[in-house]
């Protein structure tokens, strides 16, 4: 049995465009890149069922969710960034009162 071949999803999409864009037949593809025809299809299956969740409203308000989350945690980011700059000037204070130097 011979060792399974690991494809990236940029050699699917090419593959998949060159059948959708030229009308090259899945068979031709198969024997071109030696795969087998029904791993085409099923390619060609979750490209599409891909595209639903693209064009599905659900998918927009969870980006929407997630841009507000991201937006949410950036800002915490940045208080917690000053919080570290305030500390830290205040401890080089500290310091130089104590010893007279860093």
């Amino acid at each position: 049995m011979g060792k399974r071949t690991r494809h990236t999803a940029e050699m699917k999409v090419k593959i998949l465009r060159e059948h959708l864009d030229n009308q090259v037949p899945l068979s031709e593809l198969s024997e071109r890149y030696s795969l087998h025809p029904n791993l085409l299809y099923q390619w060609k299956k979750n490209l599409f069922e891909g595209a639903l969740d693209t064009f599905n409203h659900k998918h927009k308000k969870m980006r929407t969710k997630q841009d507000v989350m991201t937006k949410v945690l950036e800002e915490k980011r940045r208080k917690k960034n000053a919080l570290i700059a305030e500390l830290l000037e205040d401890n080089i204070h500290l310091k130089k009162s104590f010893n007279g130097e860093i």
